[in-house]
């Protein structure tokens, strides 16, 4: 897809995460909003996907001849959610439910409300790179060549389970694994060195056995090129350190943790979407 449609989308997708918190005063914006390049470029431009006839994506648990992605950081769904839905998971209007009662979409994502697009419940941080691991395992089992992608927080990393999943990982030569970090350096306490710092995130993984690079991730461009690079590693996993900034496209939210899970008041959400203007044939839901 053209860049300057995707750079579209993406401005549609962060009308639908602001809209969709303020709604319920609840939710988390500033890690969505950070992620929104990354998670349209994935779904409307890198992931090979099963479609029907029309162009809508068929999905099934399983997951056969595809690449699938699992969202680890579930307290991002704002940006799952809206990404789906604009890629023809499920009604775009069906955003308007968010959090709510008897809604699909929960403040988390869960499987038992059957929602397409959704593999696993996640939310309880640590455990997506484990899930991502033994899919990508699985695929290599059965012959299946396609890619298997995960998406972590930074302030994730500061879970043990992450670290025997990166462990497996080279140890079964999953280059049909790509992990990706949202390297925000913030967390809902604060920044991540503040909290339980890191260190060098690069230099673990790579004692690890992965192959490591870095990319732009509020850079839609920079995201595309650098994901299709990591699917050049047959026998090695990959993790991307990806530099973003909580609350990128609104100014007053951008570069701070106060905004992980915030909702804008009526006013922050008139100010949010003036700065995220709709371009020719988008439109809210």
């Amino acid at each position: 897809m053209e860049l300057e449609k995707l750079e579209h989308i993406a401005t549609a997708v962060r009308r639908d995460i602001v809209r969709m918190v303020a709604a319920v005063n609840s939710g988390h914006p500033g890690g969505s909003l950070g992620c929104t390049d990354f998670l349209v470029a994935l779904y409307f431009d890198i992931m090979n996907l099963k479609k029907d006839a029309n162009g809508t994506p068929i999905f099934d648990m399983d997951g056969r001849d595809e690449d699938i992605f699992f969202l680890s950081n579930g307290h991002i769904s704002p940006v799952f959610y809206s990404v789906l839905a604009r890629a023809g998971y499920f009604p775009v209007d069906e955003l308007s439910t968010f959090r709510k009662l008897e809604s699909r979409l929960q403040g988390h994502p869960t499987t038992a409300e059957h929602l397409p697009g959704i593999r696993i419940a996640s939310g309880s941080l640590g455990q997506g790179l484990s899930v991502a691991a033994g899919a990508a395992y699985s695929k290599k089992l059965n012959g299946d060549t396609n890619q298997v992608y995960v998406l972590m927080g930074d302030g994730e990393q500061q879970e043990g389970q992450v670290w025997e999943a990166a462990q497996f990982a080279p140890n079964k030569k999953l280059g049909n694994l790509t992990a990706v970090i949202d390297y925000n350096l913030a967390q809902i306490d604060g920044k991540t060195d503040f909290v339980n710092s890191n260190r060098d995130l690069a230099a673990k993984y790579k004692a690890f056995g992965w192959h490591v690079d870095e990319m732009q991730g509020n850079d839609m461009a920079d995201v595309i090129r650098t994901l299709k690079k990591s699917q050049e590693n047959p026998d090695v996993p990959t993790l991307i350190l990806m530099h973003t900034e909580m609350g990128f496209g609104v100014d007053y939210m951008v570069g701070s943790y106060k905004w992980h899970g915030v909702a804008p008041n009526a006013e922050q959400l008139t100010q949010a979407l003036n700065q995220l203007p709709l371009s020719v044939g988008f439109s809210d839901y």
